[in-house]
């Protein structure tokens, strides 16, 4: 198993796709850490200004809406490799074999056309605030210190196509094990049972994950 998930590995090219992809969902995910601990040290230095200084810090608003999306979208795929986003784990976890793997296909591949339709409409409103002609090549700005907006609007399209590949080769691994009957595919989140979980929350709070349960 993969860190603290219950997704399985093993030797073949479809786990080192899911490992490699995995590394970069991770430090995607880290930097969305990071924006949150940013946030929380312009908080501090916004009421500390505030408070001794009569000055509160200068744009603060404008940064943390710059920091969103960083926030919002950059642990997405993260989660979705792992199955941390809601699932209806008390109706998928009753089926079993093909019918378990033919309902995630669907659901998956679902899921995939909507976010290539995400990414289409968020590059059209990125490329609407980008242009090289103009200041910081940017067409808008925010409304305290003009920050340029198209760095912001970039990062969603960055993060849902690092989501559309995560689902791609969702649905191939489903896809293979939906062929095989295999009853322990890799690369996909499988359903836990209410002890596995509990026995995976506990590594996880203790710090050994150590992908055993």
């Amino acid at each position: 198993m993969a860190g603290s998930s219950l997704v399985l590995s093993d030797d073949s090219s479809l786990s080192k796709i899911d490992q490699r992809l995995y590394r970069l969902e991770s430090a995607l995910a880290l930097v969305s850490g990071l924006a949150v601990f940013s946030l929380m040290i312009l908080a501090v230095a916004s009421v500390s200004g505030r408070n001794f200084f009569q000055q509160p810090l200068p744009g603060y608003v404008d940064w943390i809406e710059q920091a969103m999306p960083l926030i919002a979208f950059m642990g997405v795929a993260y989660a979705q490799r792992d199955g941390g986003h809601i699932r209806m784990d008390m109706l998928v976890g009753k089926l079993r074999g093909r019918a378990l793997y033919l309902v995630e296909i669907i659901t998956t591949l679902a899921i995939l056309i909507f976010m290539i339709l995400i990414v289409w409409g968020s590059w059209a409103h990125f490329a609407r605030s980008f242009d090289f002609a103009a200041p910081m090549w940017s067409r808008d700005s925010s409304m305290d210190i003009a920050l340029p907006l198209w760095p912001a609007k970039l990062l969603a399209p960055v993060a849902f196509s690092v989501l559309c590949i995560r689902l791609m080769v969702q649905i191939y691994a489903y896809g293979r094990a939906f062929v095989r009957n295999d009853p322990s595919p890799v690369a996909v989140p499988l359903v836990a049972d209410a002890a596995t979980q509990a026995a995976l929350e506990a590594q996880h709070v203790s710090g050994r994950d150590d992908g055993t349960v």
